[in-house]
């Protein structure tokens, strides 16, 4: 079974976290099984589609029932295996084993510790105390959890909950009943085996530590929204954070030619024909000039260079304006969003419609350069 998510719904005013599966579902009157979504929440609450809610009790009372099944109608049986030991497969799901799935997704989206969870923390008491105890609770949380998810337990695709097998086996007992006769040295190895685990998990810790060392780190502060905004009066005479957009009337020279905004200078540059260029450098307006070179033949090698385009053109903006990097550089370090329906998504931060933001990620270069040189 695979858990899709995230998913929500929204309760009293609160917001319930939650994830989704498919099952197959047999309506009243129906001989036929058709598939359904069945959706889980942090809370508790089970529901088929949208509507029909249940709980976890009433879910074992559908599948007992035959009103829903786990299985698609025309799936082929999976033949036995001749050997439990010696299988590479999962046990066999169960409405029984399903349900404790399910059990575990609810407890994982509520944030509390899932069955795995409970068995790692059993191992990491087996390794430090060995006690015949403490083996017993490891066998305890081994087979609590769903029994067709046991072998993935470990994360190991070799070999897969094996260790665990062997650990929870008495010794002189044959592992699952058709297995290895389970020896001390057997034990050992399988205890070596996680005390390797172990060392692995800290040496990639350690790696990742001096490779990601200039992580920024605590909690991050809230983005800079640099909004579209119309000022039908003029601009206010006390400069703010609307001096950061491309369309501010600060004249920008940048090879060898001055431009009124950094929206002529983007636009002229990307004509390829230098008629077009002059003629939207001498456009009235920022917006005059974008929809101007919205309409003219581009430059052949334009996806290539517009970043660069851009990139030098903020950098010549606020190199030649120092009050307008100031004002840049009091953003602090926190991230820039431009935002807006003016402009491509390309440029701008389009929340989940997916804008690229690449206006807002080089207002956040140059601001980096700008301290760096001061």
């Amino acid at each position: 079974m695979t858990w899709h998510g995230p998913t929500f719904r929204i309760s009293d005013g609160e917001h319930i976290d939650g994830a989704w599966c498919l099952v197959w579902r047999r309506y009243d009157r129906a001989d036929e099984l058709y598939p359904e979504h069945l959706f889980v929440y942090a809370d508790g609450r089970i529901s088929l589609g949208r509507s029909q809610a249940t709980d976890l009790a009433g879910l074992g009372r559908l599948l007992a029932s035959g009103k829903i099944a786990l299985d698609r109608p025309d799936a082929r049986e999976r033949p036995a295996d001749p050997s439990k030991w010696e299988s590479r497969s999962p046990e066999r799901r169960t409405d029984e084993s399903f349900l404790r799935e399910v059990a575990d997704e609810i407890v994982r989206l509520a944030g509390r510790p899932t069955a795995a969870d409970r068995l790692r923390e059993a191992v990491r008491a087996y390794q430090w105390e060995t006690t015949e105890t403490n083996r017993a609770l490891l066998r305890e949380a081994h087979l609590a959890v769903p029994a067709h998810l046991r072998i993935y337990v470990l994360g190991d695709m070799d070999r897969q909950d094996r260790p665990l097998r062997i650990l929870t086996t008495d010794i002189g007992q044959a592992v699952d009943g058709d297995g290895p006769v389970v020896t001390e040295e057997l034990h050992q190895g399988a205890r070596d085996y996680f005390a390797a685990c172990d060392e692995a998990v800290g040496q990639a810790e350690e790696r990742r530590a001096v490779r990601y060392a200039d992580e920024p780190v605590g909690v991050p502060h809230p983005p800079v929204v640099l909004h579209e905004v119309v000022h039908p009066n003029g601009r206010p005479a006390e400069l703010g954070a609307f001096v950061l957009r491309n369309d501010y009337e600060s004249p920008v020279t940048y090879g060898g030619r001055t431009y009124p905004t950094v929206l002529h200078g983007y636009w002229a540059l990307s004509a390829a024909e230098p008629a077009d260029h002059d003629r939207i450098r001498a456009c009235a307006t920022a917006s005059e000039a974008q929809d101007t070179g919205g309409r003219v033949a581009r430059r052949t090698d334009w996806p290539a260079v517009r970043l660069a385009v851009m990139a030098g053109l903020l950098r010549a903006k606020f190199d030649q304006h120092p009050r307008l990097a100031e004002i840049l550089l009091a953003t602090g370090e926190t991230g820039i969003l431009y935002t807006g329906i003016s402009e491509a998504p390309f440029w701008r931060a389009d929340g989940p419609r997916g804008g690229h933001n690449w206006a807002g990620r080089l207002l956040e270069l140059v601001r980096s350069e700008l301290r760096a040189a001061a």
